[in-house]
């Protein structure tokens, strides 16, 4: 007999992170009994931080933790020291899928061979996020786990937008659309009382993506092979002409690693401010800074453009969602971009937060309780 309930630790990787919270799942409610972070893993000048109360400050300490392995000892440290009960279930957030691995899954060893063969296909957070993965076989052994893909929202893409205009040797590599920010998603949906039939969801943070969602499912979206693709965000450039990265590869980045660095990490809008990628601050800057200006300026601009191509997929637009901390804490951002798409039409905006961990508990619950009924 599945589980009426269970005590799920949602774990959540970034390639410097690790966030991490402890829910109670019934098949009809959840609740957080504590959550956490692990902040720059891998650096000098770390930190964690726990609460045990969704309201209440977080409790704040200096740590620095060379690797994931390392800040999850650190976080089953926390909470045991706080008295909550041990999990009996893991749920993980993976970047990636690769070309195998489509939808979320109860781990299983050829779970984790995929999950191994999809490195390449996001290097900065898989290994990371595998690591911690069996970390918790080691410290938990016994107890279940599951991987939830921020790709498997992104399943139901038709070949159209799937597809890349490349030939069919590349697209055999595994090389098309595949789109992210799923559990976010799926986190908007499971929050909505009625879905509407045409939906676009622009989850705006310091990852952008722009989603074509039809009668719940997902039919287009900016992002591509990898997170870097789409609008412009914090730190990546999103789309470019390949062109330029071919004239860079002439002009001194023939270095894969620096070329990563550029579009990843020094570009989007640090790159055309040559500050900040905050949001915040960069409206602070815009009337005495011209390139503040500009880089909030390309920014709505490409986020409009997205929407409204989001809705030519989808042949109309009922209803417009942000999420993400730009999309959801900005709402004169918000306001520029929606005034600029009237032509549209009549349509609903909404704000309605990302909640992406506590997407990964009730997967999880989900999951091992079809398992049970199936075993």
């Amino acid at each position: 007999m599945p589980a009426a309930s269970r005590n799920v630790l949602a774990l959540n990787c970034g390639s410097s992170s690790l966030k991490f919270g402890l829910y109670r799942v019934t098949g009809g409610d959840s609740s957080l009994l504590c959550e956490g972070e692990a902040e720059e893993i891998g650096g000098t000048h770390g930190q964690f931080w726990f609460r045990c109360e969704p309201g209440e400050p977080k409790r704040k300490r200096a740590l620095a933790v060379s690797d994931h392995s390392t800040a999850l000892r650190h976080a089953f440290g926390a909470l045991k020291e706080s008295g909550n009960p041990d999990p009996d279930a893991a749920g993980h957030r993976f970047v990636h899928g690769g070309p195998t691995l489509r939808d979320h899954s109860v781990v299983r060893p050829e779970t984790v061979q995929s999950l191994e063969a999809s490195v390449p296909f996001a290097p900065l957070h898989m290994p990371a996020a595998i690591a911690v993965l069996k970390a918790v076989e080691n410290h938990l052994p016994g107890v279940p786990q599951v991987v939830c893909l921020d790709t498997a929202f992104h399943r139901t893409l038709p070949d159209v937008s799937r597809r890349f205009p490349l030939s069919g040797e590349v697209t055999r590599l595994g090389v098309e659309r595949y789109g992210f920010h799923g559990l976010s998603l799926e986190s908007i949906l499971a929050q909505m009382s009625e879905l509407p039939e045409r939906l676009v969801a622009a989850h705006l943070g310091n990852g952008c993506s722009v989603t074509a969602i039809k009668q719940g499912k997902s039919i287009d979206t900016t992002m591509g092979l990898t997170p870097t693709g789409g609008i412009m965000m914090g730190t990546r450039c999103g789309d470019l002409d390949p062109g330029v990265l071919l004239f860079l590869m002439q002009h001194g980045f023939s270095d894969r690693d620096r070329l990563s660095t550029l579009v990843d990490h020094q570009s989007g809008l640090l790159g055309v401010s040559e500050t900040t990628s905050d949001v915040r601050e960069l409206l602070e800057l815009r009337q005495t800074d011209a390139r503040a200006d500009l880089a909030l300026r390309m920014f709505s601009y490409q986020v409009k453009k997205a929407i409204v191509g989001m809705a030519a997929a989808l042949g109309g637009l009922d209803k417009l969602v942000f999420a993400g901390g730009i999309g959801e804490n900005n709402g004169d951002l918000r306001d520029e971009v929606t005034e600029a798409l009237a032509f549209l039409g009549k349509f609903e905006t909404a704000v309605i937060p990302s909640q992406e961990d506590l997407q990964i508990a009730r997967v999880t619950h989900r999951l091992l309780s079809a398992d049970a009924d199936t075993a």
